[in-house]
């Protein structure tokens, strides 16, 4: 016991003491506890939607342990089959079709293939439109689907075209 508590367990209280003493019930009554069960009873419900809304997102996604529809995640990167769809640009180090089928790029506007350095610069650029196909860079060349041989070659200085023989019509 402390100081003070002994001092006041050991004074006479000057105050009269009544015979009956009052009680003040201790809780929450009326109005307020019904409130409070309302909040309570409204936070279960939305704990219930959210929890209903997820695993319907998760089942519309098409979530496994593997990935999310029709991207995967394997030991050698992320592979996608199917159709799929690109809002933004897509960077990637490559991208390969299946062996029994083509790769695929459509575009409402253009195709747009940017090749950059080790510091991030455009080195070149293929656009394939809807009204031509132009290339942006130091050298460009059309090689043969055989043999490789160099069809037609251009850069800065010279333009060179390698094919047997050269039809001009018009």
């Amino acid at each position: 016991m402390t100081r003070e508590q002994y001092i006041l367990a050991t004074q006479q209280n000057s105050l009269p003491r009544t015979e009956h003493p009052q009680f003040y019930p201790v809780g929450i009554y009326g109005w307020r506890k019904r409130c409070l069960y309302f909040f309570v009873l409204l936070l279960l419900v939305t704990m219930i939607v959210n929890l209903a809304m997820t695993i319907w997102i998760l089942k519309v996604m098409n979530f496994t342990v593997d990935g999310m529809g029709n991207l995967r995640v394997t030991k050698k990167g992320i592979r996608l089959e199917g159709i799929s769809e690109f809002l933004l640009p897509l960077y990637v180090k490559e991208i390969h079709s299946r062996k029994d089928s083509p790769l695929v790029l459509q575009s409402d506007r253009n195709v747009t293939v940017n090749a950059r350095n080790h510091m991030g610069q455009l080195t070149g650029q293929l656009t394939v439109g809807a009204d031509a196909v132009e290339a942006q860079c130091k050298r460009f060349e059309v090689r043969a689907s055989e043999g490789g041989k160099v069809l037609f070659s251009a850069d800065e200085d010279e333009i060179v075209i390698g094919a047997d023989r050269l039809k001009v019509t018009g």
